[in-house]
């Protein structure tokens, strides 16, 4: 028997033995921790058709503002190697200044107090 025939054998074996256990050891009917709403403010046994608060919507755009400044943000060392490093700068400055007004200005307006 090669080594390839052997690594395949146990590796088939292994799955097998895993998926069997997952199934042993798994609880096939739901309790009440796994209906149980995870940190999104609704109920999964009620209707789909109430109203959901603003401010989950809100905190959920600001993550995603900031989420995307990161990521665009994430090249800026490589970019620094560029032939204009200055220009690469200044938009780096404008993005961050941008996020930055915006974020003040929600903070302003009381967006971010979750306190009603």
């Amino acid at each position: 028997m090669n080594m390839i025939t052997f690594m395949l054998a146990l590796s088939l074996a292994l799955s097998i033995i895993l998926t069997t256990v997952n199934f042993w050891l798994a609880q096939m009917n739901p309790d009440s921790e796994k209906l149980s709403p995870y940190e999104c403010g609704f109920d999964p046994l009620g209707s789909a058709r109430l109203p959901f608060s603003i401010r989950f919507f809100l905190v959920a755009i600001l993550f995603l503002l900031f989420d995307l400044e990161i990521a665009l943000l994430l090249p800026l060392p490589w970019a620094i190697q560029l032939p204009s490093p200055l220009l690469t700068l200044t938009w780096t400055s404008t993005i961050i200044a941008l996020l930055t007004l915006g974020l003040v200005y929600e903070w302003a307006q009381g967006g971010l107090e979750w306190a009603e």
